[in-house]
């Protein structure tokens, strides 16, 4: 296994693929970097180097009892990028890991990025404030966070055959095997680091971050997203982002890198040679 060691002590596990130009992934919640393998495997046969880590206290990684925020999570794969002296690197985000590809940019700047990709993700901000009227209530969050007190199995194998993959649509075909990967990955992860990442993707604000972003922005998004809303996230961050060209999926739920995966390999690999 390839790790390495940030500055407050926390192993993170990543995974290096391929040769040529470095595109960076970082993953949903409560998932981990194999939740992109369909987008490395693809890539890394095209030519391209191809890297994802295990977000702190998720997957391979270890497992802190606090720096679970996307401070922690933007600085780590600074960290990482840092150690393998990364340049002219793609950066793709899915979901929670878009706020983390944000957050890096925001503190860390693009040095050492080239490009950026924000899919299914969470920016600008997912909480529904006076400012943010389109968001998600409290409430909702509240909900995760009970359901993964009381009994976390359960509550993402619900999400992963429901609204994740869009297999509670009348007449979707649920796929076993990707909803036990999805609980596989989810249950891999540390109980508190999960439940304090809740926060960290639905209350943590973006706006200035992707305000920060100086470089071509691919955002794609499915219109049928029950996770992340279009509208508050993928519609609303290309506002902000200077360089941005939006790609709607139509009908395409939030899991799309699974469920759209050859059409999403397409857009990356048209984005990245662009």
């Amino acid at each position: 296994m390839s790790t390495f060691t940030t500055s407050d002590g926390v192993e993170i596990y990543y995974k290096d693929w391929g040769q040529g130009q470095p595109i960076v992934f970082c993953h949903g919640w409560p998932l981990n970097s194999d939740s992109w393998e369909s987008q490395m495997i693809f890539l890394a046969s095209q030519g391209y180097r191809c890297i994802a880590h295990d977000r702190r206290g998720h997957g391979r990684s270890s497992q802190p009892w606090s720096g679970n925020d996307m401070d922690h999570y933007a600085d780590d794969l600074a960290q990482l990028l840092d150690k393998l002296d990364i340049k002219d690197a793609v950066l793709f985000g899915f979901s929670t890991g878009g706020g983390e590809v944000a957050r890096y940019i925001g503190r860390h700047g693009t040095r050492r990025v080239a490009k950026a990709g924000l899919i299914s993700a969470v920016p600008p901000l997912m909480l529904q404030t006076d400012a943010n009227p389109g968001g998600l209530p409290i409430s909702v969050f509240d909900g995760i966070r009970a359901g993964a007190l009381a009994n976390r199995a359960e509550l993402y194998r619900d999400i992963a055959g429901g609204p994740f993959y869009g297999f509670n649509r009348p007449g979707a075909t649920r796929s076993e095997g990707l909803v036990q990967a999805w609980w596989m990955q989810g249950m891999m992860g540390g109980h508190k680091n999960t439940y304090d990442s809740i926060k960290a993707f639905s209350e943590t604000d973006f706006t200035d971050d992707l305000k920060k972003f100086s470089i071509p922005t691919l955002i794609i998004h499915g219109d049928d997203d029950q996770i992340v809303p279009i509208e508050a996230a993928g519609k609303a961050a290309a506002r902000l982002v200077k360089h941005a060209t939006l790609l709607v999926y139509p009908g395409a739920p939030h899991g799309l890198t699974d469920t759209h995966k050859d059409k999403v390999n397409a857009d990356l690999l048209a984005f990245i040679k662009s």
